[in-house]
């Protein structure tokens, strides 16, 4: 037996090994992604037969494999705690050390139900109730029978006892109706092997240390208060860094040829009508009901975007690509639950741009975004870009012969842009294909921030057109894209992955000059206004607290640059620097650090 090989793909489908010859297909190693997956899709069948040992009359609803690990939910009479997750893991390294077998078997939906009805599982009938099939599949491991379309690893044996870990209890809703009982979910890590599991929780435990949530009351930037869920006030040095960041993007977009705009908050309902948001986005929008009109607050910017584009006179072909961008505040109802900081927001600003071009301006335009994405990307370091390509979703707009000539248009535009892609199935927006572009921080984590998106059916929808060369009326291809995706979210990635050491020329304050004693206080504010003269941002703190004392402070802040100005450095007209994260002190003049640092 190889424990490597876990299942086997045919014809794209993934399918246990059982049910197939090792030559019918391509082989799954569980060292491969589609292989880990399986593996942890088995692991949460392992840990819901350890939760049934421990509460005969549980009752199981989902435990699908997620990112990195793996979770399920239940209805016990027993309250689970992150007490009892070593305990599980224990019994799950028992049940795998047995070398049970995942049993695979096929049933009438009918017999499904009564299985599970006489087994007291209403979840699992409800799921059977609600399916529109004559037959189901399900999985026995041990006395554990579960509905299931698998695939799964062959039997336990191939599970190494160290490659997973519990680590979070957490209640959710049935199918998210808060008017049912709570369930409750126990969450799991798991790798192809211990060294990669090591490696991931080492990970977390640095991406804990740098929670931008906690760094952020500590450098004073922002805050989060119940009374405004899902908002950000932004302190002073935020807003410097927040104003600092949109002033960069908004050169950088200039330089690549867009026109800025600002388009209102609140628009008519029938705008959305037509757009399509209000059949396929209303649950995520605030709605407003004035008088006897219908408005919605913007969760995007593409519909204003359309109306500056019909605004004056009919736009020739000469007149295209005709490129918008916007920092555009947009508000969307997301769950209370799913709030996380600055980086998931009710109200977040997008460094939003459309573009309205040509079919055969498809590929340059694409073409010229990603020279732009990558200017700024690497402005900040992030020189690890990856690619996936997200097409048509089941709830979508428009034909599939537009959604066909969509999903070629980008692919051939991507090729031509010399991108390598990934296929991420199913997850375009509901108007048009997108490819997704993916950074990797300093600490390994990938980060989803750029968008590109063709957009064939607002064009059509919002009935917009160009004169061709031979005068002919025809609809614009629109180009939806983004680069930091939100100013907020951005934001909250640079604080993580710069451990709130942020660039220099980013950084709310860059040089803090601390005194010695009051003898010096003329002299530093005369070096305070060189600095400021010359745009740098600067604070000078002359108060009576001891030198070492004041150090700690700005050093605790992540000041870029602390100045120390003492009886010497007044008579020789000098100051004495320290860089963050340096321990040695560097003597030069007013001038020398000018002139070093404007090139920061």
């Amino acid at each position: 037996m190889n424990k490597d090989i876990v299942a086997i793909k045919i014809n794209g489908n993934i399918s246990d090994l059982a049910q197939h010859s090792e030559k019918d297909g391509e082989l799954i190693s569980i060292n491969s992604e589609d292989g880990v997956k399986i593996l942890r899709h088995s692991l949460a069948h392992i840990m819901a037969t350890a939760l049934q040992k421990i509460d005969p009359d549980i009752k199981f609803a989902i435990g699908p494999a997620i990112d990195n690990g793996f979770y399920y939910d239940f209805q016990s009479s027993k309250e689970f705690s992150t007490d009892d997750l070593k305990k599980i893991e224990e019994i799950m390294r028992d049940i795998i050390r047995q070398k049970l077998k995942f049993t695979r078997s096929e049933v009438s939906r009918e017999k499904a139900i009564e299985l599970f009805k006489n087994k007291n599982q209403p979840y699992k009938v409800e799921i059977l109730e609600n399916i529109d099939a004559e037959t189901v599949s399900l999985y026995q491991d041990g006395d554990f029978l579960d509905l299931c379309r698998g695939p799964h690893l062959p039997s336990t044996e191939y599970i190494p006892t160290d490659c997973f870990k519990l680590n979070k209890v957490a209640g959710a809703y049935w199918r998210g109706d808060s008017n049912r009982p709570m369930l409750q979910r126990i969450y799991g890590v798991a790798f192809a092997n211990k060294k990669e599991l090591n490696a991931y929780c080492k990970m977390i435990e640095e991406a804990q240390m740098r929670d931008h949530r906690k760094l952020g009351v500590e450098l004073e930037l922002f805050h989060v208060d119940e009374v405004a869920p899902g908002n950000v006030f932004w302190l002073p040095k935020g807003q410097v860094l927040y104003d600092t960041l949109q002033k960069y993007i908004a050169g950088v977009m200039q330089k690549y040829g867009y026109k800025l705009v600002k388009t209102p908050q609140l628009l008519n309902k029938s705008l959305w009508e037509t757009s399509g948001h209000w059949e396929k986005f209303k649950e995520n929008m605030f709605i407003v009901d004035e008088e006897e009109t219908t408005m919605a607050i913007k969760p995007m910017n593409c519909p204003g975007h359309i109306i500056c584009y019909k605004t004056g006179a009919v736009k020739s072909y000469r007149d295209l690509p005709l490129r918008y961008g916007e920092f555009g505040l947009c508000h969307r109802n997301e769950s209370s639950g799913s709030l996380h900081g600055i980086m998931r927001l009710r109200a977040f600003t997008q460094d939003d741009g459309h573009i309205f071009c040509t079919p055969d301006q498809i590929i340059s335009e694409t073409i010229n975004f990603c020279k732009m994405l990558k200017e700024i990307y690497s402005k900040f370091g992030f020189n690890d870009v990856s690619v996936k390509f997200s097409d048509r979703p089941s709830k979508r707009v428009g034909s599939d012969e537009i959604w066909d000539l969509a999903e070629k248009s980008l692919k051939d535009a991507a090729t031509q842009a010399g991108l390598k892609y990934v296929l991420n199935s199913g997850e375009g927006a509901f108007y048009g294909p997108k490819l997704e572009f993916v950074l990797k921080d300093c600490i390994g984590r990938d980060w989803q921030c750029g968008t590109l998106q063709v957009d064939f059916n607002l064009p059509e929808r919002f009935d917009i057109h160009y004169t061709t060369a031979d005068g002919e009326k025809k609809h614009p291809v629109m180009l939806h894209r983004a680069v930091l995706g939100s100013m907020e979210r951005f934001i909250g990635i640079l604080i993580e992955n710069f451990n709130g050491k942020l660039p220099f020329w980013v950084s709310p304050v860059q040089f803090a000059i601390v005194t010695v004693s009051d003898d010096c206080t003329e002299y530093s504010n005369n070096i305070e206004n060189r600095l400021t003269e010359n745009g740098f941002r600067t604070v000078s703190d002359t108060s009576n607290d001891t030198l070492p004392y004041k150090i700690r402070k700005y050093s605790k802040q992540k000041v870029p640059c602390i100045l120390t100005i003492g009886k010497t450095e007044v008579e020789n007209n000098t100051l004495s620097l320290r860089e963050l994260g340096n321990t040695r002190n560097e003597t030069l003049s007013v001038e020398e650090l000018i002139n070093r640092f404007n090139n920061k």
